[in-house]
Order: structure tokens, then C-alpha cells, then sequence
């Protein structure tokens, strides 16, 4: 393994759970303005709610770049979003993309972000080489609001998908992650499916949400009305343990992932599971990340 500095290799945490193909990660910054309450990389990552820009990040990349296997699968990013709203003034991770897409890499973005349409021209030049992922967890503006505090409402993101399919760029969409009495509702969830098929989605990747403590503090925090159900069903004794997170019982996540993924098969859409241990609702040949949508024509 080549000694790298910014771009590195995909982490799963050996988590058997983890479908992701190889893949490598770069992200142009450290922590996430977002403030979203279920975020697990708050639980690791020091004042993850403040963004810091990588030191020598373009040096780095461009001592990385020459070390990576030509036509590689890289992701920006897996655990802060690449477009905070410092990246409209310093263009890292604009200046990133063009590094890694002049060099034949394959570029998966993943993202909350408005900001992404500001390099549409770099994403239609290479849409053979990207797939964008966009996140989104409801169509409710009151719900994401306590949700996903600081990040584009709904409507904002369904109008990034819209001009990004309109311009031939791969869409996944990632509703993700359920919370159980927060955004679960059937109703909702169609259409929130219909929309984001209506709006040029190709795939739909979903999970449960995993409970670390303080992430389960804010959501029981900020949701009252649901905090005694919900925090019962992440207790201890009604959970399983994955690698530190607590996961909903096995039933109910397979109930909630079952549920996605007819919505999604009705509307015709590729569906595919983050983590859950559920390989038989996944669409054969496809990968959890949205990935495989790169090499179809």
C-alpha cells in the first residue's frame, strides 16, 4: 500500500454488514456545518459541527493522485458532505473534482448540498465518470428542520436532482436514515419515492437509524412527542450491538427496508440497503452506494 496522505482507502470498520465495493475516499474538509441530529460521525470526529479545511490539501492531492490505481472508484466524501457553505468562496472541493476526473478517476459525490449545481459544467463534461447522491430524508420542511437543522430543505434538494437529471448526471437519492416515529410514515415515504422518481432518480438506497448516545439524546431532544417510544425501542435490551451502534430490532428494520423497497420497485427504481444485513432486498449487480450506476449506459 502506497503511503497517501488526503485520498485513502475506503474504511468499513471490518464491518461484515458493509456491501460497498473498493473505493477510495478524499474528503476536502473536516466536519459538517449541518447540524443533522442522527449524524454518527458527530460521535467520533472532535467538534464535528465546525468545518475545517484539510491542511495542504491540494499539495496532498496532487502527491496522492500519481498513487492511485487509474479508473479507481473515489468518493466525496463518507463522513462530512464536500459542499459546505465555505466551499463557495474556496473552491477545494471544485479544485478537487477536476483533479480527480482529468485523471480518469470514477467519482462518486455524496451530499446535502445546493452548492453542487455551481459544477454542473464539470459534472456534465465528465457524466460518464460521476454519480451524484443526494440526501434526503423527508418531504416534511417542518420535520427536517428539527431533523437537519442547517442543510437545504426538501424542496431545494428535489430541485438539485431535477437539473442535475435534466443535465444526464446519475442520480441515487439517499433516504437515509429512518427514524422510527419521526420520518417512518408510509404516506410520506411514497411520496417522497414519487417525487424523487418524478424528478430523475435511478436508485434508492436506504437504512435505519443506528443510536449513539448523544445522537440519541438530540433526536429525543428536539422530538418530544416521540421521545419516551423512542428511546424505548433503542434500549438496550431491544437492540443489537454492530461495532458500538445500537440497531433496531432485526424485524422492525427489515419491516421499514421491505417497505422502501416495494415503493421503490413500483415506481421502477433500482433499491439497495446500507448496513443492514438484508441482501435479499437489494437489486442484483447493483452496489449500496450507487457506484454501479457509473458503468451503465
Amino acid at each position: 500500500m502506497p503511503k497517501l496522505s488526503i485520498i485513502t482507502p475506503f474504511d468499513p470498520w471490518r464491518s461484515s454488514l458493509c456491501t460497498c465495493p473498493i473505493k477510495w475516499v478524499v474528503h476536502p474538509y473536516t466536519g459538517c456545518s449541518y447540524g443533522c441530529l442522527y449524524c454518527y460521525a458527530a460521535s467520533y470526529i472532535p467538534r464535528y459541527y465546525m468545518v475545517r479545511v484539510k491542511e495542504k490539501l491540494i499539495k496532498k492531492l496532487k502527491r496522492d493522485v500519481p498513487k492511485i490505481p487509474k479508473g479507481a472508484l473515489i468518493e466525496m466524501s463518507s463522513s462530512s458532505d464536500p459542499y459546505p457553505p465555505i466551499e463557495a468562496q474556496l473552491n477545494l472541493t471544485r479544485y478537487t473534482l477536476h483533479e480527480l476526473l482529468n485523471h480518469g478517476f470514477k467519482v462518486l459525490i455524496v451530499t446535502k448540498s445546493t452548492l453542487i449545481l455551481r459544477d454542473i459544467d464539470v459534472l456534465t463534461k465528465f457524466r460518464d465518470h460521476v454519480v451524484a447522491s443526494i440526501t434526503i430524508t423527508t418531504l416534511k420542511q417542518s420535520i427536517a428542520l428539527n431533523l437537519e437543522p442547517n442543510a437545504p430543505t426538501p424542496s431545494e434538494r428535489l430541485k438539485v436532482i431535477e437539473m442535475l437529471s435534466r443535465s444526464k448526471v446519475k442520480i441515487v437519492a439517499r433516504v437515509d436514515p429512518i427514524v422510527p416515529l419521526i420520518n417512518d410514515d408510509f404516506d410520506c415515504l411514497r411520496n417522497l419515492v414519487k417525487e424523487l422518481s418524478k424528478r430523475g432518480v435511478i436508485q434508492i438506497t436506504s437504512s435505519t437509524y443506528k443510536a449513539k448516545g448523544a445522537s440519541l439524546r438530540r433526536l429525543a431532544s428536539a422530538f418530544p412527542n416521540v421521545s419516551k417510544k423512542l428511546i424505548e425501542l433503542y434500549d438496550r435490551n431491544n437492540t443489537e450491538n454492530v461495532h458500538g451502534y445500537r440497531y433496531l430490532n432485526r424485524n422492525l428494520r427489515y419491516h421499514y427496508m421491505k417497505v422502501l423497497k416495494e415503493l421503490a420497485e413500483e415506481e421502477g427504481l433500482v433499491f439497495e440497503t446500507c448496513r443492514e444485513g438484508f441482501p435479499n432486498l437489494n437489486t442484483p449487480g447493483f452496489a449500496c452506494d450507487g457506484s454501479s450506476n457509473i458503468y451503465l449506459e
